[in-house]
């Protein structure tokens, strides 16, 4: 049955009174602001209510009731479970990295609004209902049940697979979204990127680690409300300065004709043509260099090492002396190093040499031929991240918080309406960036550079997330000589817009809000599957429910952070980890989940060559074709990207689980039975 009416009519009367209290907050720091408070302050007390907000909800909710902490007591009203389940789902790829992308990428972009938009419409209608029918904790939980097979018909070997696949697509997942926490509490906070990872740490920590699920839901129903009001403020901010409309979605529209004549204004300026020829001399210079390996190598690090022994000889300035022994220290160590490094630097170069991309333009290519690989890319992103959206375990565990069938069915309806909320907005928020920064920071002498680039370059020194440098020497900054990370553009809109500091303070509040909310649902997911389906289910079935509990959360904490330290090497930009987590969620889990509602004939041998298949080949396709894995961009299939590898691994593993299947013994009727079950009507 639905939630009582009057727990509805509680839980709606405490969240008004915290968005109004959060209004509030809001006010008061703008006042604080205005009298005068340095910026860091405003930056530490956003940090600090955050923290104590999220960890004074996992304190009121802590529990130890196995139901409470893995599902949440399956109570949760459809309308609070779309908010959390929104939240759960606006990482910090949504919020941070999706306007940025769609800004460097243009039309490009959308595929992965289409495909995380699509995939909810999956979960919908091919596996949320079912689990709900089904009634357990976790996703091996329904995979183990539904396949079997193993010591006593339990499906300890499916379920072993299942929780590897848990583990290792959501410890993808949360890398990023631990990265976006360093990122913003360093910008915020100034303290190192690294310290901001841990500190972030501590606010998922105390939320998850106390109450599990049940402190996870309430946390990120408040989460989502700091999303949506840090998200549109200044969403709308732009889109009154620029169409005088402050209803974005709609006013972008108008905006559009205008970004497309700067585009191709910028194109024809002399100036931006003569930057553009710098870089492809500097690409041309650097394939020089590494087509004459291994001579180019040794010659180069002899002039290095004679310009040191120069310096000192004719005794320099201890300022020359220390930039010529950096020049030695930073030389290529070996011929192998100086390929990979100057084959990088020459993509660089070539990159920047080109004019800039037409926003609107779909599959924009020098060709026919490049525009069709840009367009098989787009479908194959869109294939791969609907299919992994309805794969992911920390989002399909949301199915068994409600109290009943049809609430999981209303519950992911209004999902995907406060999702789209956001991502309505996100296409319009990039349209407006890029032409606020096109039409006002593009020629602009360097000497009158605005406060907000020098701040953000100060963020990460080694790898600066903007840089502007003077390439012809002219004094003006030209569109060529903007190097920008697309992960710091919604963190600084307030500030491109000209907003007050305190709305700069809200949007990081949202940002971390996304990240950490994403993060909560991730680490359960994590800590449920090694705790119930691994421990409980295989290694210890007689455990208390006491111990069971006690061990999630000691298996969160030690996930937490070797998660934190993964994320603070910094091992890919957050679109790139989360594409592939997708394509490996999509490759592993989906056809076992869909297959094991739908067809009656999957069976036990089916579903594990199945997974094995899916995973193996997409994890194969990653590291034969991503640079930074060890692969070449040469080894591509069809000239597909790395992070859409799930568009092979997808049906390899479909055609090996019906394949297997249909080559072994038919399910036994308590399979069967179970498909009945999940799909008989309430």
């Amino acid at each position: 049955m639905s939630a009582p009416l009057p727990a509805f009519r509680r839980l709606s009367v405490y969240y008004l009174w915290f968005t109004v209290c959060f209004v509030a907050f809001i006010a008061s720091l703008a006042l604080l602001e205005r009298e005068g408070m340095p910026r860091v302050w405003l930056g530490y007390l956003y940090m600090f209510a955050t923290i104590v907000l999220y960890a004074a909800i996992g304190v009121i909710s802590r529990t130890s009731n196995v139901t409470e902490y893995y599902v949440a007591g399956r109570r949760v009203p459809a309308l609070f479970n779309g908010m959390a389940t929104a939240a759960d789902w606006i990482s910090a790829a949504s919020f941070i990295s999706l306007a940025g992308g769609l800004y460097l990428h243009g039309f490009d972009g959308l595929a992965y609004i289409m495909g995380w938009t699509g995939g909810y419409c999956l979960v919908a209608l091919l596996i949320a209902p079912y689990l709900r029918k089904f009634a357990q904790y976790t996703i091996p939980d329904f995979l183990a049940a539904r396949y079997g097979g193993g010591a006593g018909g339990r499906g300890g070997p499916v379920r072993v697979m299942a929780v590897g696949a848990t583990i290792i697509v959501s410890f993808t997942y949360v890398v990023a979204q631990i990265y976006a926490v360093g990122l913003i509490a360093s910008r915020f906070t100034g303290v190192d990127f690294s310290v901001g990872i841990f500190l972030g740490l501590a606010s998922i920590l105390v939320c998850s680690f106390l109450g599990g699920m049940r402190a996870i839901t309430w946390t990120q129903v408040a989460q989502y409300i700091i999303i949506l009001v840090a998200f549109l403020l200044p969403t709308m901010w732009l889109s009154h300065k620029h169409a005088d409309n402050p209803v974005p979605q709609v006013a972008y529209g108008a905006v559009m004709p205008k970004l497309a004549a700067r585009e191709a204004e910028l194109e024809r300026d002399p100036r931006e043509r003569e930057v553009r020829a710098i870089f492809a001399q500097r690409a041309a210079a650097y394939g020089a260099l590494a087509a004459g390996l291994p001579g180019s190598w040794e010659s180069g690090r002899r002039a290095v090492q004679q310009r040191l022994d120069a310096v000192r000889l004719r005794n320099a300035t201890l300022g020359e002396i220390r930039a010529a022994e950096r020049a030695l220290v930073l030389y290529p160590k070996s011929a192998e190093e100086a390929a990979r490094l100057w084959s990088t630097a020459r993509a660089a170069n070539l990159a920047r040499s080109r004019p800039p991309q037409p926003h609107a333009t779909p599959f924009p290519g020098a060709d026919r031929a490049a525009s069709d690989i840009r367009r098989n890319n787009f479908l194959a992103l869109v294939f791969c991240l609907m299919l992994g959206t309805a794969a992911l375990p920390h989002i399909l565990m949301r199915s068994y918080t409600t109290a009943s069938v049809h609430d999981t069915r209303v519950s992911v309806f209004w999902t995907l309406f406060f999702i789209l909320l956001i991502y309505l907005s996100i296409p319009a928020l990039a349209v407006l960036i890029k032409y606020d920064l096109y039409s006002t920071l593009v020629g602009t002498k360097f000497s009158h550079l605005p406060s907000w680039i020098g701040y953000w370059a100060n963020v990460d020194k080694l790898n600066p997330l903007i840089s502007i440098a003077d390439i012809n020497r002219d004094g003006i900054v030209q569109l060529a000589e903007i190097a920008i990370d697309g992960d710091m553009l919604v963190l600084a809109t307030p500030e491109i817009g000209g907003l007050p500091y305190v709305i700069s303070g809200l949007v990081a509040a949202g940002g971390l809000a996304a990240a950490l909310s994403t993060a909560d649902g991730l680490l359960l997911a994590i800590s449920n599957a090694l705790s119930h389906d691994f421990y409980y289910k295989v290694a210890d079935p007689g455990a208390s429910t006491q111990k069971r509990v006690t061990i999630s959360k000691l298996l969160l904490l030690a996930v937490a952070f070797i998660a934190a330290y993964a994320a603070s090497q910094k091992p890919a930009d957050i679109l790139s980890l989360v594409g592939a987590a997708f394509s490996l969620a999509a490759s592993t889990l989906f056809p076992a989940l869909v297959l094991g509602v739908f067809w009656k004939r999957a069976n036990h041998a089916g579903a594990l060559a199945g997974m094995a298949a899916g995973f193996g080949v997409c994890l194969y396709y990653m590291l034969h074709t991503n640079p930074i894995l060890g692969g070449s961009a040469a080894g591509q299939w069809f000239h597909i990207a790395p992070m859409s590898a799930g568009v092979f691994g997808v049906p390899a593993g479909v055609l090996v689980l019906v394949a297997t299947s249909l080559l072994t013994r038919a399910p036994d009727a308590r399979a069967r039975g179970l498909v009945d079950h999940v799909r008989a009507p309430e």
